[in-house]
């Protein structure tokens, strides 16, 4: 008899698909004597049971989104993240467009843009009635073969659930670099699911998808920890303001504290160029960031905020030293404009009832 979803018989290959309690649930029948194959047919039911609780719960919260821009009609996907009608959704799918609206309760509502951010590839909408909303997670608890499931509107289809699993952390795709590290989902997408919410096991928002890849195979997700960041930014100061202070890394021969993130130069007229910072300095943190390897950098910056005083602490010689740098604007991110972290050809956006 076929085995489902290809796997052995055995234990030891359950970790790579199911979810603990499932787990759980193929250990003991396994014990109880129950045969392997039985034992994995009713874990892959228990599975299913989970991923229709979510999307059960989680429904509601989720709602088609219908725009026009240049090109013409869009839709996309997004979801409520308050009960005021504040949603999430892609940057393809909220940005340059006019004439929002969601599709709530088979209702066509009206919707306004409220912010958008090229670099981290969202935007945020509002509806001016009161919604249901979906719960935030911690993208930073999230681990590889971590089940997750996404609800969303392909191809202008009905709202349909989508389940995979945490494939990877990349910092960059075809050989160019991301704004931060975006979640690589093993999880089937389509044009119209852009802004999907990536929910964990509990209902949790963890990420946003914001890309496919490999023609529609897996996908891209922002986290939500970077996502929540951005909206942060806007809610304190009425913009995003990407921050940066101005020092160049590269590996370093020796570790030194356990990094390898060692200052080259310190660029002139730049925050750090008056903080105490030197070339040869090993950097250890940034922030709330620890460093061990140069492109950790590119994960501090993310969550630096123009304006902020930032505290960088580095091994110089035989002593720990930390300096407080106050943050400034992200040279490659002139405002009010921001640029994009999915270059031409480095992912496909998502989104678009048309071909991208």
């Amino acid at each position: 008899m076929r085995q489902p979803f290809g796997f052995k018989n055995d234990v030891a290959s359950a970790p790579l698909l199911f979810p603990l309690s499932a787990r759980v649930f193929l250990a003991a029948a396994l014990l109880s004597g129950i045969p392997p194959l039985h034992a994995q047919e009713q874990s892959t039911s228990s599975i299913s049971r989970e991923v229709k609780e979510v999307f059960e719960r989680s429904a509601k919260a989720v709602v088609k989104i219908r725009a026009v821009d240049q090109h013409g009609k869009l839709a996309g996907t997004g979801f409520f993240i308050d009960s005021a009608g504040t949603l999430y959704t892609a940057y393809s799918v909220g940005a340059d467009a006019e004439d929002f609206t969601v599709e709530l309760e088979g209702k066509e509502i009206p919707a306004h843009q409220v912010m958008t951010d090229r670099r981290s590839g969202i935007a945020i909408l509002k509806v001016d009635l009161p919604t249901p909303a979906l719960p935030i997670g911690k993208s930073s608890s999230l681990e590889l073969t971590t089940p997750v499931l996404t609800v969303g509107f392909p191809l202008d289809l009905p709202k349909t659930p989508s389940f995979g699993m945490i494939a990877g952390f990349d910092r960059k795709f075809l050989g160019r670099y991301f704004s931060t590290t975006h979640l690589r989902v093993n999880l089937p997408t389509q044009r119209g699911e852009a802004g999907a919410p990536l929910l964990n096991f509990k209902g949790e928002v963890v990420g946003i998808l914001v890309s496919s890849v490999d023609n529609g195979s897996a996908c891209y997700a922002l986290p939500i920890d970077a996502a929540e960041k951005i909206r942060s930014d806007f809610v304190r100061f009425g913009e995003v303001r990407h921050g940066w202070v101005g020092i160049n890394v590269a590996p370093a021969a020796t570790p030194m504290e356990g990094s390898r993130a060692q200052f080259t130069d310190i660029m002139p007229n730049t925050p750090a160029a008056e903080s105490g910072a030197k070339p040869g300095d090993i950097l250890l943190q940034v922030g709330i960031t620890a460093v061990r390897e140069p492109e950790d950098v590119l994960d501090a910056s993310f969550f630096l905020t123009a304006g902020d005083p930032v505290p960088i602490t580095v091994f110089r010689g035989d002593e720990k030293l930390t300096f407080t740098v106050e943050a400034g604007f992200h040279p490659a991110t002139p405002r009010p404009r921001i640029a994009s972290p999915l270059s031409p050809g480095q992912a496909m956006p998502l989104g678009l009832d048309r071909t991208p």
